[in-house]
């Protein structure tokens, strides 16, 4: 099944020569944000071809990218890359994987293009061809990358735990997996994963005859989750924080997470992950930390916790899509309101 899914998935994107050529009417939910000033200015130096091509929804663009090692899961047309090889600088450098051949070389036109653009010495910026399933194959090795952004990719992989387990290898002590992605309530039928058409363009429910929505009753959900790679035994107990004020773009406000909005001189508590997170990531430098050797009573309770990281729950909760989460190892957290989108 996994190579039929990769072989269909591969077919359909290398036919559409533009992001209109999609052949369903589905569309992604709008970013539960705005862009920073940084990466909107970005994404509009990106070239016309480049962005016109763009076959994902949304962006994906976490904070303080300046000097990082970028790896974009899925890079399709290379909108991403570029617009992060901007705000990684040129002391930063960004890779793109596809698994299609035609995405991937369309995509490598523009590298001198924007090089040139930005005024770099040289181009910070590769694509490779491959499988997410297999990053090491693919010339990607261990403990190289400091963050790792997917936009709505990882969900049409067959194997989406080998492709976390790759990230995880890939990604250097500290490092930030960055994804947004589709979640279904329920295991997707062989037969919608057979059709391409269903199956890559995300919004399978929109698509299904009346007889389907019956007999499947499958429910989607849109939502963005980062998730970080700690040191062993990092976490330890509660904290109190506070936001220096010091991330770009975020001078008096940073909105971390759905869980935790950070304001700048605020000092405020915070759990034993959220801890371990500001002390051990790229993020260290724009907190003080203060451990107050409170247990964090959440470590003791797994079932609990998982329980929260459901994007269903919390949207009913919430009464909206989920924004985006943080968590570590192969969790992560929880949403927040938005005022756009739907959850399906």
């Amino acid at each position: 099944m996994a190579s039929v899914v990769h072989e269909k998935v591969k077919s359909y994107y290398s036919s559409l020569e533009t992001g209109e050529d999609l052949q369903t009417s589905a569309a992604c939910p709008a970013p539960s944000r705005l862009l920073s000033p940084s990466a909107k200015t970005a994404l509009q130096q990106v070239h016309p071809d480049v962005c016109k091509r763009f076959l994902g929804c949304g962006v994906v663009v976490p904070e303080k990218l300046k000097g990082c090692s970028i790896l974009d899961l899925g890079s399709g047309s290379g909108r991403d890359c570029y617009m992060l090889s901007k705000l990684v600088g040129e002391d930063g450098h960004v890779t793109g994987i596809d698994m299609t051949s035609e995405l991937v070389e369309a995509s490598r036109k523009y590298i001198q293009y924007h090089q040139e653009l930005f005024g770099y010495a040289k181009p910070n910026t590769v694509f490779l061809q491959g499988y997410m399933e297999k990053l090491g194959e693919a010339g990607i090795k261990d403990s190289s990358v400091d963050v790792i952004v997917s936009n709505c990719v990882i969900c049409l992989c067959p194997d989406k735990r080998a492709v976390l387990r790759e990230a995880y290898k890939v990604l250097k002590e500290g490092g930030e997996l960055y994804f947004s992605d589709m979640y279904a309530n329920k295991v997707v039928p062989d037969s919608f994963r057979e059709d391409a058409v269903l199956w890559v363009d995300k919004w399978i429910f929109k698509n299904m005859s009346e007889g389907h929505k019956k007999q499947c009753d499958i429910k989607y959900a849109s939502g963005t989750y980062r998730i970080f790679k700690l040191p062993k035994h990092s976490i330890r107990s509660k904290a109190l924080v506070t936001y220096k004020g010091t991330v770009p773009d975020c001078e008096e406000h940073f909105a971390f997470d759905a869980s935790y909005s950070f304001k700048t001189n605020l000092t405020m508590d915070v759990d034993a992950e959220m801890a371990a997170i500001l002390q051990c990531t790229r993020f260290s430098s724009d907190f003080t930390v203060q451990m107050t050797d409170e247990p964090d009573p959440s470590l003791d309770s797994t079932r609990q916790v998982y329980h929260l990281l459901n994007p269903f729950q919390l949207a009913d909760r919430l009464g909206s899509c989920i924004k985006q989460c943080s968590k570590t190892g192969s969790t992560a957290a929880c949403g927040t309101k938005t005022t756009s989108g739907n959850c399906g």
